[in-house]
């Protein structure tokens, strides 16, 4: 009796073991469980990214395959001859029969819609939209713009000089008829990035209440042969309909700079876009209430058929602002900050030591910006 109860509690230890062994794997299985799921949305996850790197991947494999290509010819339809060619007329070179790329519908080549042609072979091999002019989205046009003289500070020098070229003959052409002489048609401003130019641009058009419009060099700088030269001319036009006008011309440099013996076709397209635009200032007179000012930040590379007078008749350096400069914009950009008393505006100009106008701006605004949000936070 004694060794059948000796069984019976081996046989509970037995069973209390082999239930704690049990729950031991089931915990390590439930724990493995976790990791599996855990390391399964990890990897859903991650072939989400792929999947959205490589639809990136292909679209800038696209983009570069476009970038590669030559440039092409642009022309206007004239007729289709048959179901493979058409008669395209390329200006100025004339008029050509030209086969049509096996990816295009004979049947969306009307008469005079614009279309692609390619630079090696003359093959149409696209169509150009008709009613959307480039223009429209690249250039920006301001009736007057709302920036004034008295917004800028450390340039009194350059804006007597702006005056004397293009607030004067357009509020005074009398001056100029009396005196006999021609009245000036470009200024060119030059000078480091954040020093002033597209401001005192902007603030001439205000007080001579003359329409604005801005358009970046390397805009005019296209694809398509003889659109950047197409787009010059559009310009001009645009500025005699919405004369008195000025055109502000920013980073001319890139249009604008040394022609070099030999070059790429792209080179080639970039002097061809340059010589309408000195086309169009001679062609141009500057009785017309129509004034041009460009800027760039590397004069030195300029070409000089550009710079000689009769197109650009003054240039004004815009030099890094010196401390009592800097002191002038701390000013005008704290007028309506409520300023802690003893706050030295002349102290923050001295620590200030080869900084822009842009970033004595931007120093002001942060400054500002921190103030707000510590009033806040009390």
């Amino acid at each position: 009796m004694a060794l059948d109860g000796m069984d019976h509690h081996m046989e509970m230890e037995d069973s209390k073991g082999g239930s704690g062994l049990r729950q031991y794997y089931l915990s390590k299985i439930e724990e493995l469980q976790l990791t599996v799921n855990d390391k399964s949305q990890n990897l859903r996850r991650l072939q989400a990214q792929r999947n959205e790197l490589n639809a990136k991947v292909r679209l800038l494999r696209e983009e570069l395959q476009l970038l590669q290509e030559q440039g092409s010819y642009v022309g206007e339809v004239v007729r289709a001859m048959d179901k493979k060619k058409v008669l395209v007329k390329v200006h100025p070179e004339g008029k050509f029969v030209v086969d049509v790329d096996k990816n295009i519908d004979i049947n969306d080549v009307t008469p005079n819609c614009r279309v692609a042609l390619r630079n090696d072979s003359y093959t149409l091999h696209k169509i150009l939209p008709n009613k959307v002019d480039p223009l429209v989205s690249l250039m920006m046009v301001e009736k007057v713009p709302d920036s004034t003289y008295e917004m800028i500070g450390g340039l009194d020098k350059q804006i007597k000089e702006i005056k004397e070229v293009i607030e004067l003959p357009v509020k005074h052409p009398e001056l100029f008829e009396a005196l006999g002489i021609a009245q000036p048609k470009g200024v060119l401003l030059y000078g480091p990035p954040g020093t002033g130019k597209t401001l005192l641009a902007r603030a001439v058009a205000h007080h001579t209440d003359c329409t604005f419009i801005r358009v970046s060099g390397s805009e005019l700088v296209q694809k398509f042969i003889g659109e950047g030269a197409r787009m010059v001319r559009e310009l001009f036009v645009m500025a005699r309909e919405h004369a008195p006008s000025i055109i502000f011309m920013d980073e001319i440099d890139s249009i604008g700079s040394s022609r070099l013996e030999g070059g790429s076709g792209g080179d080639s397209e970039v002097q061809r876009t340059m010589l309408e635009l000195l086309n169009q200032l001679d062609g141009f007179e500057a009785t017309k209430n129509i004034k041009v000012i460009m800027a760039t930040n590397r004069i030195d590379i300029l070409d000089s058929a550009l710079l000689r007078p009769g197109r650009i008749d003054r240039k004004i350096e815009f030099p890094p602002p010196n401390e009592e400069a800097r002191l002038d914009i701390l000013k005008i950009h704290s007028r309506k900050m409520n300023l802690t008393r003893g706050i030295n505006l002349r102290k923050i100009a001295e620590l200030m030591p080869g900084a822009s106008g842009a970033e004595v701006k931007v120093m002001q605004k942060d400054s500002e910006k921190n103030m707000s949000i510590k009033k806040l936070w009390k």
